[in-house]
């Protein structure tokens, strides 16, 4: 049984993790090498957020840092008009989330963690996971003063981000994705703007012959600017500028629509450069272990899914390891369970955005992409393309008490049978595929009532696919 959880990570994951495992009652250790606040890119939050950060109680919190609020995204994309995907007016006036400022985002969160009940050790560098056989047991670990550690575990939640502690540096079974070998370059303006018709607080995605830009309106009139291309072009233009910053300023000056957006805006930099961040580990588990997050896989941020991924998983990975401890499931059911739906989320999303890369295909071929991929009638075209990039396609309203459903299990399994819509919620509303809850190869699915955890769908509805 599981007594004790080490976290190596602090970042979005590795705190909804440790928070959700800590209110269950199980002793949480978190291991985290920086000193927050620290700077991190990824500053678009997906609304399916919300109903995980209202699940872990930290919802409020975040809420009253003033951050933009967030309704949609438009793209200026191949040779089509602009289109715009506005939550609001695709699911309700609840469908939102926020712009943030991530040192800050991710502070607020790993201290939540704390006020949780976890134990949260800032300044240790995680050197190795010891293994007995196959199963994880122990993590070697360095405090700010140098002295060495090693820290014993019945579960580890490896929250490691891109350093992939378990499946680069460990195990050594992380592939990068060749189509994706892209990089992407970005730096900030006070006083830009964003593209007519914008949904409110969204982002502008605004393509190119060689890559696409992005352009997110932060706090105090503070704009992200970006463009990412792939690695062979970027390597190849980069010995034509004496620096990074001549390269950046160039590659804005190209796009008109990126250099109207800017003029007369102040630039604030330094300019950033991120290379080879796209790969998907052979498994995302292992016995005494879950990869959270960015340690597992991560997906080119067209679709701003990082921070999803992060917080879907860390939800999955308490919930699995709470129930084997409770003895809902066995710790093997529990992996598979784990594996089976973070999986899914992933393989949605990386299908979506490599239709996308397809510039000239068309909008109305990314709408039929997702619908496909949403495996449901349930939605419009336009809806299922709304729907992923929410984030709303990888969480289920009818599984949680927050969103006024009493009969959770029910519902659930219902849902997994029949794939009906669940009801409308009133906090922050979810209209999810029920495969991403529910595994019907083994008849499990999610719960939030009256705790964390995992159940087996009723006799009648084990096998239904």
């Amino acid at each position: 049984m599981t007594k004790h959880v080490l976290v190596v990570g602090g970042g979005p994951g590795g705190a909804t993790a440790a928070a959700l495992l800590a209110r269950a009652g199980i002793e949480v250790t978190v291991l985290e090498r920086e000193h927050f606040p620290r700077y991190h890119i990824g500053e678009s939050v997906a609304p399916s957020c919300r109903a995980i950060m209202e699940f872990t109680g930290v919802h409020d919190k975040v809420a009253a840092r003033g951050y933009p609020v967030k309704r949609g995204v438009l793209l200026r994309w191949g040779a089509e008009a602009d289109w715009a995907v506005n939550w609001q007016r695709s699911f309700g006036e609840d469908i939102r989330s926020w712009q943030v400022d991530r040192g800050d985002f991710d502070k607020v969160l790993l201290d939540h963690a704390a006020d949780s009940g976890a134990r949260v050790i800032e300044g240790a560098t995680v050197r190795r996971v010891r293994f007995d056989g196959d199963r994880a047991v122990a993590a070697d670990w360095t405090d700010d003063g140098g002295t060495a550690h090693t820290s014993t575990f019945d579960t580890l939640v490896d929250a490691s981000g891109r350093t992939g502690l378990v499946s680069a540096r460990t195990l050594d079974n992380r592939r990068q994705h060749d189509v994706f070998r892209n990089v992407a370059i970005w730096a900030y303006y006070r006083g830009a703007r964003l593209l007519p018709n914008t949904p409110p607080g969204g982002i502008d995605v605004i393509s190119s012959p060689q890559g696409w830009y992005w352009v997110i309106p932060l706090k105090d009139g503070l704009f992200s600017v970006g463009f990412v291309t792939h690695q062979t072009l970027f390597r190849e233009r980069r010995p034509g500028f004496p620096s990074v910053q001549a390269m950046y300023d160039a590659i804005v000056a190209e796009s008109d629509t990126v250099r109207d957006l800017v003029a007369g805006a102040v630039f604030e930099g330094p300019v950033r450069v991120e290379q080879d961040y796209s790969y998907v580990a052979d498994s995302f588990c292992g016995p005494g272990y879950f990869s959270v997050g960015d340690a597992a896989c991560f997906l080119d941020p067209l679709l701003s899914t990082g921070v999803h991924l992060a917080m879907y998983s860390g939800l999955l990975s308490a919930a699995a390891t709470i129930a084997a401890a409770a003895g809902e499931v066995s710790e093997v059911e529990a992996r598979g369970f784990y594996e089976t739906l973070y999986r899914n989320a992933y393989e949605r999303l990386f299908s979506l955005v490599s239709g996308m890369y397809r510039k000239y295909q068309g909008r109305r071929s990314y709408f039929w992409l997702a619908q496909q991929l949403l495996r449901t009638e349930q939605y419009q075209p336009d809806n299922a393309f709304g729907a992923i990039v929410a984030g709303l396609s990888d969480l289920d309203d009818a599984v949680s008490p927050m969103f006024g459903v009493t009969d959770a299990a029910s519902l659930a399994a219902r849902r997994a049978a029949t794939g009906t819509a669940p009801a409308r919620s009133t906090t922050a509303p979810m209209r999810m595929d029920a495969n991403d809850l529910y595994d019907a190869a083994s008849g499990l699915y999610l719960v939030t009532a009256p705790t964390l955890g995992i159940r087996r769908a009723a006799p009648d509805y084990a096998g239904v696919s």
